[in-house]
């Protein structure tokens, strides 16, 4: 059987998290009761003309931005004529031939890869490129029933951002890590809150296969109705499954548009795909071309640290592995929490060992008691107290999960508990060289052995000395204390 090369490009919208719709200012909100938020320009009412949204061209151009792409000196708007029950217009407002955004490219950053594939990366540091970032209006929600079909036209109109890339990624754990890393980005630059189960972010798949040593592509086959990122890696697995059976067959693919039956785990045919010129695309008369540098400049003044930058600068400046790093940053509300609990703690405190509490015991129990970080009860002053304590010997690290526990059941800082508990310990030299001087005068026989070289014997006394104190002894001032005495 002849093997086959995989080909795979994909197009995403992204809903941006913009207060008013695109053309409209009925707000762009989700969840509100079916068709409360229209107005007559996004029901398409004659006489209705549209009112450019700025803050949706500024955050386009964040993401172009973040993404690499350049920007044109001039943009303009189009109209994409076809008709369907939920776009009430008859057209959508779009842009065909002048895009805001050109090129640039998505990493694949290596813990967006399925954990089941994260050994086994066959391009590490790819780059998949785009083709383009262009911008147009959502059109409304259909809803399917037994007595028919329901539509509700809120989110007709709300700003979408459709990122193309090219036909670049070579596998379904490709698309997988494409899909975590453009969402991660698109998060960080503020501009869309990238919910897939909201419908904030949606993905459309052209998949194409062709024999081995043939130039020219194969069929291209789109996929649709991908509601999470898992369901683009197992639709693609599926798809390529069923052509390349096709194929070994001797059938010719045709280019189609496909549904991914999740359920069933196999893609069903929809339609044959019309070609682009079938939409007529002409000039939108009421909206001017848009000037790109002025709104350009603003842009740029918003562009945070990637992600990926933010990772290599935890590795260098605060000593945590690649992999907590991404934990860290995986969320700028968590990196920034990490980082503010650093400070707070100051030099003296190792950001490791805040790195590991937040990781091992802080994501655990948040994701235990279903509480997002800005619910935490436990701040990041009070963790960077916590720490402390354990770093300076006050406590032991087994008392240190016993007081944050309670820090997270109550609110309580560290101090607090830590006193209640009764766990403050005896770090004064004079109290505690007295103890040892009591253990080290009633042994000799102990004494000798541990001159003798056995080093077993500074635990043991070390034992003794902790019952005398009721557990209470800084163990790392004992531990100094004693050495010293013994030797």
């Amino acid at each position: 059987m002849p093997k086959y090369i995989t080909t795979i490009g994909l197009e995403v919208h992204a809903q941006l998290n913009t207060r008013s719709k695109m053309f409209c200012g009925c707000p762009a909100e989700y969840g509100a009761d079916p068709n409360t938020h229209t107005c007559p320009t996004c029901l398409g009412l004659p006489g209705a003309l549209p009112v450019l949204n700025v803050e949706a061209i500024e955050k386009t151009m964040v993401a172009g931005l973040m993404l690499g792409c350049s920007t044109p000196e001039i943009s303009k708007w189009d109209r994409k004529n076809y008709f369907y029950p939920d776009m009430p217009k008859n057209y959508q407002l779009t842009q065909f031939d002048l895009p805001l955004c050109l090129g640039g490219g998505v990493p694949l950053y290596e813990f967006a890869y399925p954990k089941d594939a994260q050994k086994n990366i066959k391009n590490p540091g790819k780059v998949v490129k785009l083709t383009r970032i262009h911008l147009e209006e959502d059109v409304g929600k259909s809803t399917h029933t037994g007595a028919g079909t329901m539509l509700d036209f809120n989110r007709a109109g709300t700003p979408l951002m459709e990122i193309v890339s090219d036909p670049d990624i070579d596998s379904a754990e490709e698309a997988f890590a494409y899909l975590n890393s453009l969402r991660q980005i698109l998060l960080y630059g503020g501009v869309s809150d990238a919910d897939m189960e909201k419908g904030q972010l949606r993905c459309d798949v052209n998949i194409s296969l062709r024999p081995e040593g043939q130039q020219e592509l194969g069929a291209k086959i789109e996929l649709k109705n991908l509601n999470s990122v898992s369901a683009v890696r197992r639709a693609i697995h599926a798809e390529i499954e069923r052509q390349t059976e096709a194929l070994d067959r001797g059938e010719k693919l045709i280019q189609s548009t496909r549904r991914w039956d999740d359920d069933r785990g196999e893609t069903q045919l929809m339609r044959t795909k019309e070609d682009a010129h079938d939409y007529r695309y002409f000039p939108c008369p009421d909206l001017l071309p848009i000037r790109t540098a002025p709104l350009l400049a603003e842009a740029k003044k918003r562009v945070p640290e990637l992600p990926h930058e933010k990772c290599d600068r935890f590795v260098k400046d605060y000593a945590v592995s690649a992999y907590d790093a991404n934990v860290l940053a995986s969320e700028q509300s968590l990196a920034a929490w990490f980082e503010q609990a650093v400070a707070a703690a100051g030099p003296k405190v190792p950001a490791k060992k805040i790195a590991n509490w937040v990781i091992n015991e802080l994501l655990g129990v948040l994701n235990a008691n279903g509480v997002t970080l800005e619910q935490s009860p436990i701040t990041p002053q009070a963790l960077s107290e916590l720490v402390a304590a354990v770093e300076t010997g006050s406590i032991s690290n087994n008392q240190a999960k016993e007081v944050f526990a309670e820090m997270f059941a109550t609110g309580k800082t560290a101090a607090v508990v830590i006193k209640e508990k009764g766990f403050e310990q005896v770090s004064d030299t004079g109290a505690l060289e007295k103890l040892c001087d009591d253990v080290i005068a009633a042994n000799p026989a102990k004494v000798e052995e541990f001159k003798a070289g056995n080093d077993k014997v500074l635990n043991w006394m070390t034992g003794q000395i902790m019952k005398a104190s009721g557990g209470k002894a800084n163990p790392k001032v004992l531990g100094e204390l004693l050495r010293a005495k013994l030797s």
